[in-house]
């Protein structure tokens, strides 16, 4: 089969998934695609290139997906609504990649039609709600790197909760009342989402 760049971004994904973002090399990605390394190098010229080429996938991807929950939300839905319903879709986006998270927030500084178009649709939602625009580029990286660091925590929990002893989780609470107590309620990793965009466009709505 002819070797073209989508589908060593294809070998790309792939091979991140197993090894990892610090690990993944050309060599790697040739022996998926049964290809010399140096052939690899007449469409990506190295390895920073493919990262930022799947990157940059994931968020267009995530854009389209973004795209089928705007047009999902009824005639009523408010600024609020948008912006979360595109969290919720580049969160789950990201997801999908085993290791995602980790390629967004670490991949080459290089530009990305994916994500300025994330970018870009997010702060016209922002500005479209009344935001100052002063705040709007603020606004919108916050929301956008909350999600990636969120995903990156959920890519990175260990498969097993710590066991903790009943002495342990006593003095636990006797040293940290406030960890331990009600004020961080035990939620399902969607609900701690969701109101944790809810919170930021609280926040937002003050500076309306």
């Amino acid at each position: 089969m002819k070797l073209t760049k989508e589908r060593i971004v294809d070998a790309g994904m792939a091979v991140f998934a197993e090894v990892g973002y610090q690990n993944l090399s050309m060599r790697q990605v040739a022996d998926r695609l049964d290809a010399h390394a140096g052939s690899l190098y007449y469409h990506v010229r190295g390895k920073d290139e493919l990262l930022a080429l799947m990157a940059d996938r994931v968020c267009r991807r995530a854009h389209d997906a973004g795209t089928e929950a705007l047009a999902a939300l009824p005639p009523t839905a408010t600024w609020q609504d948008r912006v979360e319903a595109q969290a919720a879709a580049l969160r789950l986006e990201i997801k999908q990649h085993p290791g995602g998270a980790q390629l967004l927030a670490e991949s080459p500084g290089t530009l990305s039609t994916g994500g300025l178009a994330l970018m870009e649709r997010l702060l016209r939602t922002l500005l479209d709600a009344g935001l100052p625009p002063a705040h709007c580029g603020i606004a919108a990286d916050t929301l956008l790197s909350h999600v990636t660091g969120f995903v990156l925590q959920e890519q990175n929990q260990p498969a097993a909760a710590p066991t903790v002893t009943a002495e342990l989780y006593a003095e636990l609470c006797e040293r940290f009342p406030l960890v331990m107590g009600d004020l961080i309620p035990r939620l399902s990793q969607d609900e701690k989402f969701a109101r944790s965009i809810r919170l930021l466009c609280t926040g937002f709505a003050a500076l309306r």
